[in-house]
């Protein structure tokens, strides 16, 4: 994690998004007075919100869901399901 202060911050953007871009950082803080101020880090890190549980009671799930599952892989694999 790199820390980097207002000014720098300013006069690098571009160069400090391109580190983040690439993967050369995870995160840089910028700092104002010393304190850190705010966070730069990629977008996909970005929380994506609740997820789980969504679809709770929309749908029943069969009790044979998992029936087809060794040929559903032989698929997969390429292979003439037997």
């Amino acid at each position: 994690m790199q820390t980097v202060n207002m000014l720098q911050a300013k006069s690098s953007l571009s160069r400090l998004v391109e580190a983040i871009e690439q993967g050369q950082e995870r995160e840089i803080i910028i700092a104002r007075n010393g304190r850190p101020a705010a966070k730069l880090v990629p977008m996909d890190t970005a929380p994506v919100g609740k997820r789980i549980g969504v679809a709770k009671g929309l749908f029943v799930v069969p009790d044979s869901i998992d029936a087809h599952n060794d040929e559903v892989a032989q698929l997969f694999m390429g292979q003439v399901p037997s």
